[in-house]
């Protein structure tokens, strides 16, 4: 443990920052002490972690409470210490860092959705107040990555998932390329390792190949620029595996196509000499019609700068020449956490103004998630506004606004202002007027038509067609404001017809007074409230209707839960109640495949126990008058606690592409979906149809594996195919 100690002290003297070292090695002390006798799924002390942690931000250039917070991150969480010990020995800025990367503590009614979207939701809020929080996280993230294979097979994609969901976009966003390009290659490690390791022997195979080229291009450059007698450094890359990955494997290019596998980057100290130096490449080799890209006029919302241009030298190869100043390149590598690494803290107002300002996409996104409760809608708007792949589109006036890509003119007036989008009546693409669904291409010059009238607002449709949050949200605010009557009237009707679709047959008083008691425990401070937000959008209906009904079924028939006295009822291996009917044999029909959640009726077989039919099933529709059948259906209903698993079958429609089941089979294994059988094939129209027999506990969570394969780029069209559950006696 000593020798771990000195190992972290000489990374901080050879760092040359002036670090508190007596404040971080009590910090170490107090870490060592804690985790005595803790040890991680590899075998290794625990301590191990946190001071590679704090490792990983002397690197990234942190301060000295970064990496006291680093070492303690886990004490709190796994070894009872309290925060307040911390504040008190280590000062209130080392236990606000440590409390926000501290997960949300176990709540029983969380499931595991909402405790992760809790646990985020923290971290983002803490990120507000302190930008170390979310690098001692990406550090934390990155070591764990490092150390995955101790870990079990599900784990390891469960894990590699998350990181490539949420936090390398948190990495790309803060422009920290050195964390975000290693997290993205070790997920896809673990998330498709068949196609890393081709990457890989594709690679190796050509690295002697590309060494030379490289070699050769750097030296024809610095010798044409000697005459110049600037400061110049040029150095060689090679593209990160999961950036070919994405290329190759995603957007279905050979190996051959991708031009920016080879890129030399030339380094300078002014912006002059970054145009100047451009034209002396260009003059030396062939440049790629429309593969330039100045990043230095018009930089990435991440502060990204430089010159991109692709040429062809006379080794025949497109290489990528990237040329930026010193500055550009700090930030480039190290983003946000540049300002300390290269200032030493952030020292002047300006620095202070520009960290600011580099911070308002975190205010924006918490701002858009406040009245999101649902964790599955918290989660997916999380990714949406994360996502890396955006679009780059100008006003009429030059101004470049960035959106997610697909994004749609709807995204684009929101972004502008929020009465831009709620006077919106159509919009124009390069001069031409395009439908409010088309998706924006970078580089497009965007006009948006709006109405002076009075009481113009948005469309409800737009929800369904608006791809960020923040236009989402200020249209459910639009509405939450302007049209209480109309949502209190929208709502009304929608939970009406639902309420008749699944049999909740109340009307006049009854209708109201159950309407208050869901309100009340939906946490509403009224019926219209709860309407309300069922009108403009606030509340997914689908997601809170079972609730409902169990609720309905409880307080309003309570018949339809007992049993005739003197039947003691008998639970089959499938979790099934047959009222009546004592140790009975129970089947699951073929017809209907229900699951549980589905209503369900038993059919008294001739020999082969009772069938179990949804309801609403055409054969029991069919049946249930038919005098031939009298006395056959009987009562059923599903076990309050159902352990087995069901299976159920989708149906998955989709555009052909590479790594289509890859993405379907890791969405799944992100839910913990166990996957029986996976049949795919191509139809007439070019489209795939893939047929997947998947583990379910019942239709709540089916739905929300429906939902989540719905998100899956290129998908159309995801359906229920058919279902079977274990057999029962």
């Amino acid at each position: 443990m000593d020798e771990m100690l000195a190992g972290l002290l000489q990374k901080i003297k050879e760092s040359g920052m002036p670090y508190d070292v007596p404040k971080i090695t009590a910090a170490y002390e107090l870490a060592h002490r804690a985790h005595d006798g803790q040890f991680r799924k590899s075998g290794d002390p625990y301590i191990i972690h946190p001071v590679a942690v704090a490792t990983i931000l002397v690197n990234l250039g942190l301060d000295t409470d970064s990496l006291c917070a680093a070492l303690l991150h886990d004490v709190v969480e796994d070894t009872g210490v309290p925060l307040e010990n911390i504040r008190k020995q280590f000062g209130s800025d080392v236990a606000l860092l440590v409390d926000g990367v501290t997960k949300v503590g176990r709540v029983a009614h969380y499931s595991r959705e909402e405790q992760q979207a809790e646990s985020i939701r923290k971290m983002l809020l803490a990120m507000a107040k302190d930008i170390r929080v979310i690098l001692i996280k990406l550090a934390d993230r990155l070591h764990n990555m490092r150390t995955l294979d101790a870990m079990t097979s599900q784990k390891q994609l469960d894990i590699s998932l998350g990181t490539m969901e949420v936090y390398a976009p948190i990495a790309h966003r803060l422009g920290i390329r050195t964390v975000k390009d290693e997290l993205e290659d070790l997920s896809i490690r673990h998330l498709d390792p068949v196609a890393y390791h081709e990457i890989e022997v594709a690679l190796k195979k050509r690295k002697d190949e590309r060494e030379a080229i490289l070699q050769s291009i750097q030296n024809r450059i610095a010798e044409r620029l000697q005459s110049l007698h600037m400061n110049v450094h040029i150095e060689g890359r090679v593209k990160s595996i999961y950036g070919i990955y994405r290329k190759v494997y995603m957007k279905g290019r050979a190996f051959e196509q991708i031009y920016d596998i080879y890129a030399v980057r030339v380094i300078v100290d002014t912006v002059n000499e970054c145009y100047n130096i451009l034209g002396v490449i260009h003059d030396l080799m062939k440049p790629v019609p429309g593969r330039f890209k100045d990043y230095i006029s018009t930089p990435k919302p991440n502060m990204y700068q430089s010159l991109h241009t692709t040429v062809i030298g006379k080794e025949g190869v497109p290489i990528e020449v990237q040329i930026r100043t010193w500055d550009m390149h700090h930030t480039a590598e190290y983003g946000i956490a540049a300002h300390w690494k290269y200032k030493l803290g952030i020292q002047s107002s300006k620095d202070k103004g520009s960290l600011e300002s580099r911070l308002e996409w975190v205010r924006q996104l918490l701002e858009v998630q406040t009245d999101v409760k649902d964790a599955e809608d918290f989660i997916h708007s999380l990714k949406t506004d994360l996502a890396p792949d955006e679009v780059y589109v100008f006003t009429p006036r030059g101004d470049v606004i960035n959106l997610p890509a697909r994004s749609t003119p709807i995204d684009f007036a929101y972004a502008i202002h929020s009465e831009v989008g709620h006077r919106m009546t159509g919009a124009k693409i390069d001069g031409k007027i395009v439908p409010l669904t088309y998706e924006l291409q970078t580089g497009q010059i965007v006009e948006v038509l709006t109405t002076s009238a009075t009481g113009h607002g948005p469309s409800r449709d737009w929800l369904n067609i608006a791809r960020t949050s923040e236009a989402r949200s200020k249209i459910r605010a639009w509405f939450k404001k302007e049209r209480r009557e109309e949502n209190i009237a929208e709502g009304r009707s929608e939970i009406e017809r639902e309420f008749r679709r699944i049999g909740i047959l109340l009307s006049g008083a009854a209708l109201e007074e159950f309407l208050e008691g869901v309100a009340k425990r939906q946490h509403f401070n009224g019926t219209d409230e709860f309407l309300a937000a069922i009108g403009y959008g606030g509340i997914v209906l689908s997601k809170v209707i079972p609730r409902i009904k169990d609720d309905y079924v409880k307080q309003v028939h309570p018949e339809k839960i007992q049993l005739p006295e003197n039947v003691t009822p008998r639970h089959s291996a499938g979790g099934i109640i047959v009222e009546g009917l004592d140790n009975c044999l129970v089947k699951l029909s073929r017809c209907c495949n229900p699951l549980p959640g589905d209503e369900i009726v038993g059919f008294i077989t001739r020999g082969f126990g009772v069938s179990i039919h949804k309801r609403d099933c055409p054969n029991v529709v069919k049946n249930l008058k038919n005098p031939e059948y009298d006395g056959r259906f009987v009562h059923a209903h599903w076990a309050e606690h159902l352990n087995t698993p069901f299976k159920a079958g989708l149906r998955i429609l989709s555009g052909d592409r590479y790594g289509l089941l890859a993405d379907i089979t890791s969405a799944l294994a992100a839910m913990h979906i166990g996957i029986h059988a996976v049949n795919a094939r191509e139809l007439k129209n070019g489209a795939v149809e893939i047929l997947i027999t998947v583990d379910v506990a019942g239709t709540k969570q089916l739905e929300n594996v429906l939902n989540r394969m719905r998100h899956i780029e290129g998908v159309q069209e995801v359906t229920r195919s058919g279902s079977a559950g274990p057999e029962a006696g």
